[in-house]
């Protein structure tokens, strides 16, 4: 039975208002929750360690997977290792995340080890998002790995997002590309007071004509840290792009530490990056229509994180 506040947590990291449809398995305070499968996709709990298995049949099609945590109990220190089998010619959306929800004194972290192997001709969509709230003194911290191999012709889109509430997070993010293979990762992050944030997002194109697009968009505002490392390898004919765009606010600090390696003369690599604070015209603009300063601001950021 899912409580108001679960609820609450579901939708900020799924867009859940109750249990989905579909395969599904939800996760709360380091137990089940709730669990579904369907004729493509089945949901198996690992025996030798926390976590799930999920395989999908090759060339299914049309078919989403919701995998939520959520942690209301202050104190737990939660741990997972999920691995995900995308059967060749696939096509599925994944939909993860985790909201901590923490009214106590002790710090509430969840670790979670994904491992993908994407076949040959497959397609994803993964969307991981993290959310923080609760009134109490202790920490709400996230710790996400992910980790992709991607067969010939497969596609992988990752929507990667931290919304708000989260004191400290690590996220690592390592993906193989075989030949042809197409990655595209969208990330976006906010940290306010004095929550920190580590981004590091590896990526090795060992095959022909592979191609990467990284988008990185962030606001850092109060006391709070962002460090972002990029690293993209080029070891074949390849195509590699990387953008990193952050707002910075008050006293927060923002890094941004690339590193592009060609290790092929056909490899085309780029990186771009920029780190601004918010544009004072576009503050007065939106407060001659009438907003008041947090408004405008709140508005240019939304969009900004869109």
């Amino acid at each position: 039975m899912l409580s108001a506040i679960d609820k609450l947590l579901l939708e900020q990291i799924a867009g859940l208002h109750d249990v989905p449809q579909g395969a599904y398995n939800i996760r709360k305070n380091g137990e089940a929750a709730g669990r579904a499968t369907s004729v493509n996709i089945d949901i198996a709990s690992k025996t030798d360690k926390p976590g799930i298995n999920v395989t999908v049949k090759p060339g299914t099609k049309n078919e989403s997977v919701h995998i939520p945590v959520i942690v209301t109990s202050s104190g737990l220190n939660d741990l997972v290792y999920n691995t995900f089998e995308i059967g060749e010619g696939a096509d599925v959306m994944i939909v993860a995340g985790c909201g901590i929800h923490n009214s106590g004194k002790d710090k509430s972290q969840h670790d979670g080890i994904h491992e993908f192997y994407v076949r040959r001709g497959a397609r994803i969509r993964y969307v991981e998002k993290h959310y923080g709230e609760g009134n109490g003194t202790g920490g709400k911290i996230l710790n996400p790995k992910t980790i992709l191999y991607v067969e010939d012709d497969a596609t992988v889109e990752l929507e990667l997002v931290q919304i708000r509430g989260v004191d400290s997070t690590k996220r690592d993010t390592e993906v193989t590309l075989a030949d042809r293979a197409k990655l595209v990762v969208t990330e976006r992050l906010l940290t306010d007071g004095n929550e920190e944030a580590f981004s590091n997002i590896s990526i090795d194109m060992k095959g022909a004509g592979a191609s990467a697009q990284v988008i990185s968009r962030s606001v850092a505002r109060g006391s709070s840290k962002q460090d972002f490392a990029f690293d993209l390898i080029g070891r074949n004919a390849c195509r590699g792009h990387i953008q990193c765009d952050a707002i910075i606010m008050d006293n927060a600090v923002v890094i941004s530490t690339p590193r592009i390696s060609a290790r092929h003369q056909d490899a085309q690599l780029i990186h771009e990056a920029a780190i601004g604070r918010l544009e004072s015209q576009q503050l007065l603009k939106l407060q001659s229509l009438g907003l008041t300063v947090q408004q405008a601001e709140d508005t240019i950021l939304k969009g900004f994180l869109k």
